[in-house]
């Protein structure tokens, strides 16, 4: 029983070694790719916003909205020509991607630079069908602080020329528990490009 206990926690400790060298890996691997002002961007053809959660009103919540907004940031300032929305849209009662169109045309985006992508359901699907779907060599990634090491990270391993830009406009009540998921993100991630 003694043995049984040590080798269990001998595992558990190997196994929290390798999350945290995925986590460091993943969080420090592209930081020179991330900005928190489109001016220090280059100017590049498309921003990929990344989805997040609607409400049941179907409005964007907080974090979604904040990711438009600044998406709507790079196409005023000329960073950007086109905004390409990739998100999780599973019917009528539930679309990312529509709420944000919704919000890219009532704001003024001509709907001709509005590309949508419905079949985005997590980080990795978005921006590989960004390149495989859309033909996207290159793009500015629009998400948050804590999702920005990853994006970047899954975009630059599938060979894109990715930058990414902070949406941070707002503090938001799913901070915490963000931090946690995303550890537990990085190490999908991690498989997701093959381990590399």
């Amino acid at each position: 029983m003694k043995d049984l206990f040590k080798k269990i926690t001998w595992l558990v400790v190997i196994l929290l070694l390798f999350v945290m060298a995925i986590n460091f890996r993943i969080e420090s691997a592209y930081n020179e790719y991330i900005f928190k002002k489109s001016d220090q961007l280059p100017d590049i053809q498309t921003a990929l916003v990344l989805g997040a959660s609607v409400k049941p009103n179907k409005e964007m919540s907080d974090v979604f909205k904040d990711r438009v907004e600044v998406s709507i940031d790079l196409y005023r300032n000329g960073k950007v020509k086109k905004i390409l929305v990739s998100g999780d849209s599973k019917d009528v009662y539930y679309d990312e991607v529509g709420a944000a169109q919704k919000y890219l045309l009532k704001e003024g985006i001509p709907q001709d630079d509005i590309i949508l992508d419905k079949s985005g359901f997590d980080t990795y699907m978005s921006i590989k069908r960004a390149k495989e779907v859309f033909g996207l060599d290159s793009f500015i990634i629009v998400t948050q602080n804590f999702h920005l090491p990853r994006a970047i990270y899954i975009a630059r391993k599938l060979g894109i020329d990715a930058y990414g830009i902070s949406a941070d406009l707002h503090r938001y009540d799913i901070e915490e528990r963000m931090f946690y998921r995303e550890k537990l993100a990085n190490v999908k991630a991690f498989f997701d490009v093959g381990g590399k």
